[in-house]
């Protein structure tokens, strides 16, 4: 036998906690507004017959009060007797009797008399009502002390009267209320039913709407949303997916795109490669500088090559690396980044005027640098020869980078971050075209805004935007 213990299966969840995980939303709002509203018709109607029945008690009890009170006023100074016998008839006056304190002077009586009664007679107990039956039928008793006009006399009244056509009355009341419950419990599963089909249809063209996506995988499906539609949560939610499901559409058609212009881009370098390759391949066949130009050529397309799946490596992270952010000196990094592009072009001219007064910002220092050198070999890309780059940070934690070259033009503006692109006058010069996409999404990472305009006098004029 194995030294481990045998693991003991949990207990199975019961078919009923099985079937309420597995009934559906809907089934389970219209069950709790169908016990909802049949709890309250169910009340109502409870709380109706104890109210009617209490009427009807309450109405015989006063009936009884008003024939001790007739008796009382009539026969104040006689003795004990039977004053009513028609006890088996409903009419009123009916079935009353005056009893003594003391037995001994007891007549032939139709109305049973306890002790009790004779503690009422006695003024040792207050008045009660008893429910009884007299003759087979059921009745209603009041005994009450007797209001003597001689002082010392101890006497009680007893008053009865047949209670059938209250208990009649509560009977049908009874019945009248389990009907209207009954109908109300109906009702409340029609309604519960109706009100959960109406709640849950935007969920239904939600969950509709998702299943046709993921068949399709068409991301330019919509919820349809109704005309006129009001402002609950299920109408947010069904167009807050909405707003969802374009993003999502704009996030694959950038991302198809950008396989695309990849797959277009590497197609020319890697073409290169393949043939320097098969040149240097057949190496004893070629002249010495035949052999050289086939090697630079490789190594030039190797750089390219792998400058452009470095960037694109780059542009796939989203974010910055939150353990690698700190506070950076912007005036440091911006004139060390002018220091490595000056002798990266030694053709052009950077002027830089700093006003930020050493002001930080937090960030990750490689990228920031990244960013600015991307502006800054792009603006000498297209300067003239001999040109100058005009460099500026200002103490409004505000970098601007100008160059003299032909500028922007307008139709090319907007298009000027995207990925692979390149205007009709790049497309001749070096570089992937990722540069200034990447400027920007390493400046929307740091919480800074990239924007690019046609400068005064010609040429074009970056501004880099940090808040605060």
């Amino acid at each position: 036998m194995s030294g481990r213990a045998a693991r003991r299966p949990g207990p199975r969840p019961s078919a009923h906690a099985r079937w309420r995980r597995r009934r559906p939303l809907r089934t389970r709002l219209a069950l709790a507004c169908t016990a909802a509203v049949a709890l309250v018709a169910v009340g109502i109607s409870a709380a109706a017959f104890n109210v009617v029945r209490y009427e009807l008690d309450h109405q015989l009890d006063l009936h009884l009060t008003q024939q001790a009170t007739l008796v009382q006023q009539q026969h104040r100074d006689e003795g004990p007797q039977v004053v009513y016998g028609e006890c088996d008839f409903l009419a009123a006056p009916a079935c009353a009797q005056i009893v003594p304190a003391d037995p001994a002077h007891d007549v032939p009586f139709l109305l049973p008399v306890t002790a009790a009664t004779r503690q009422v007679a006695d003024r040792q107990r207050s008045g009660y009502f008893t429910d009884l039956t007299i003759s087979g039928h059921p009745a209603r008793m009041l005994t009450t002390p007797m209001t003597a006009a001689q002082p010392g006399t101890r006497q009680a009244v007893q008053v009865a009267l047949r209670s059938d056509s209250v208990q009649e009355g509560v009977r049908q009341a009874g019945e009248l209320m389990a009907v209207v419950a009954a109908v109300g419990v109906l009702l409340a599963g029609a309604l519960g039913y109706a009100v959960a089909r109406t709640a849950l249809a935007p969920v239904a063209r939600l969950t509709r709407t998702a299943e046709r996506i993921a068949d399709t995988r068409d991301a330019g499906l919509r919820i349809e949303l109704p005309p006129g539609r009001r402002e609950d949560e299920l109408t947010s939610l069904a167009a807050s997916f909405n707003t969802m499901l374009g993003e999502l559409e704009q996030s694959v058609a950038a991302q198809r795109r950008l396989v695309a212009d990849a797959s277009h881009e590497l197609r020319t370098p890697l073409t290169a490669l393949r043939t320097n390759a098969e040149l240097l391949a057949k190496a004893d066949r070629l002249t010495d500088a035949q052999r050289d130009r086939a090697a630079a050529g490789l190594r030039r397309q190797l750089r390219e090559v792998t400058g452009m799946v470095n960037d694109l490596i780059e542009l796939a992270r989203d974010e910055e690396p939150q353990p690698l952010l700190e506070e950076v000196r912007l005036g440091a990094l911006v004139e060390h980044c002018v220091a490595a592009a000056r002798g990266h072009w030694p053709a052009t001219a950077f002027a830089l005027a700093d006003d930020s007064a050493q002001r930080s910002v937090p960030g990750v220092p490689a990228r920031l640098a990244r960013l600015v050198s991307n502006l800054l070999d792009n603006a000498a890309k297209f300067s003239p020869p001999g040109g100058e780059v005009e460099v500026r940070l200002t103490a409004g934690l505000e970098l601007t980078v100008r160059d003299h070259g032909p500028g922007i033009a307008a139709e090319d503006l907007p298009y000027v971050f995207d990925r692979f692109y390149r205007a009709s006058a790049a497309r001749a010069l070096p570089g992937s075209g990722l540069g200034l996409a990447m400027a920007r999404q390493i400046a929307q990472a740091h919480g800074a805004t990239l924007t690019a305009e046609a400068a005064p006098g010609g040429g074009a004029l970056f501004r880099l935007r940090w808040p605060g």
